[in-house]
């Protein structure tokens, strides 16, 4: 007998949990449906009504309110976050990607989450991935694969001037003043990112023209001994 009782507290035991398992997955689900209604709520107010995605218009009154400019390198990291495929441009899903990631169903909420997302973009196991990200969300043309050298110098003050500031001011002032190069390609773009991350500065001293560097990396080298002597 006792063994028969003991065997129905155990079931009772065990349908206990189970219910409080099910309300506690009832409940997180609300919550999570509640989020999303209140994102999709948040992207329709910025979205245009034509299109039904978020245009540049709509990026730059989103970011009036989260009181950054629509220039702010957060915003290009915002949209690495939601893997957007199109500059100037966030569709719905891509939207709901970004910013469940970030927890953020408000503008508020998005704004806290901007110095975060700064911090994650800058480890080392996600910069480059940004980096390159950067180049691609340039490419704003079909089988567009370069970008004209005016544009190159921004985006590359943008993005690595905080981290490489004399790099990339040497870099850019060789690409201002050079005759070779009109554009720039993805190889060159990352072998730049390379170049900083590896090579001594000033020195140079390890800087060997004879492994796989892009070509204009070795002419901004010799412009650059060349500058200094």
């Amino acid at each position: 007998m006792r063994r028969a009782a003991s065997k129905k507290t155990g079931q009772s035991n065990s349908n206990v949990n189970s219910s409080a398992t099910d309300l506690f997955r009832s409940a997180s689900s609300k919550a999570n449906s509640k989020e999303l209604e209140r994102i999709d709520s948040l992207f329709y107010s910025y979205a245009n009504g034509s299109s039904g995605v978020i245009d540049p218009e709509g990026i730059e009154a989103l970011c009036a309110d989260m009181e950054i400019d629509h220039t702010d390198l957060r915003i290009l990291m915002l949209a690495w976050k939601m893997k957007s495929e199109e500059q100037g441009y966030f569709t719905l899903d891509e939207w709901r990607r970004g910013l469940k990631a970030l927890r953020a169903d408000t503008v508020s909420k998005l704004k806290k989450a901007l110095p975060d997302l700064e911090k994650e973009v800058r480890r080392q196991s996600n910069f480059s991935d940004f980096y390159s990200y950067a180049f691609q969300y340039c490419l704003t043309e079909e089988k567009q694969k370069s970008i004209d050298i005016e544009s190159i110098c921004e985006l590359l003050t943008l993005v690595l001037g905080s981290t490489f500031p004399v790099q990339v001011s040497l870099f850019v002032e060789y690409l201002k003043n050079q005759n070779d190069y009109k554009v720039v390609n993805m190889d060159q773009w990352m072998g730049f990112f390379r170049f900083c991350n590896e090579i001594s500065f000033p020195s140079l001293n390890d800087y060997d023209p004879e492994l796989a560097w892009p070509l204009i990396l070795d002419n901004f080298v010799e412009w650059l001994r060349e500058k200094h002597t």
